[in-house]
């Protein structure tokens, strides 16, 4: 296995493939368990979709931090192998490289509203702008709850990884752009 933006956990990445990156604010919660959950989806099942899927954070450290073990907890408990996924900020490059890039929440849309360049905005999106269903934009930080709202963050992540993979499928069907 390959470490690095693109290569957790994956077949080498080709043209064929999306370009995936979910973003949330410290890459510790939120993302890293969005980041799981659609790689497994992906992977597995009447969803399966050639993706290429990295997580960053636009406030996380430079020193790379493994997962917060609540997060990683409730991972486990919904039966998902969370892996060994370590935080990292989310970088120009990163616009440059991805197809869609998907924040959690309105700060880290706008944070990345800040850092990408303009020829790539068309990239960025909310991570439940796929799920209508929900009548919910964004996946709440748990980070200062309990482990309900790890629950929750799994239950909004499931439901938005399965309408994302859906459009995905849908989009590779038909010959359109994401």
């Amino acid at each position: 296995m390959i470490n690095g933006p693109y290569t957790h956990e994956l077949p080498l990445e080709s043209d064929a493939m999306t370009k995936l990156l979910i973003v949330c604010a410290g890459n510790i919660c939120r993302s890293p368990m969005a980041h799981v959950i659609t790689r497994q989806l992906a992977t597995e099942g009447p969803l399966a979709t050639p993706l290429v899927i990295d997580s960053a954070g636009t406030h996380a450290p430079l020193v790379a931090e493994g997962m917060d073990p609540r997060a990683r907890a409730a991972l486990v408990r919904y039966r998902y192998e969370a892996g060994q996924l370590r935080s990292r900020p989310v970088t120009v490059q990163d616009c440059q490289h991805s197809d869609l890039i998907l924040a959690m929440d309105l700060r880290n849309l706008t944070d990345l509203q800040r850092l990408c360049p303009a020829q790539h905005q068309h990239k960025l999106r909310l991570f439940l702008s796929f799920a209508p269903e929900l009548n919910e934009t964004i996946v709440p930080d748990p980070y200062y709850g309990n482990a309900q709202g790890f629950d929750n963050v799994i239950q909004l992540c499931e439901t938005g990884a399965k309408a994302l993979l859906l459009h995905l499928r849908g989009t590779r069907r038909h010959g359109r752009t994401i």
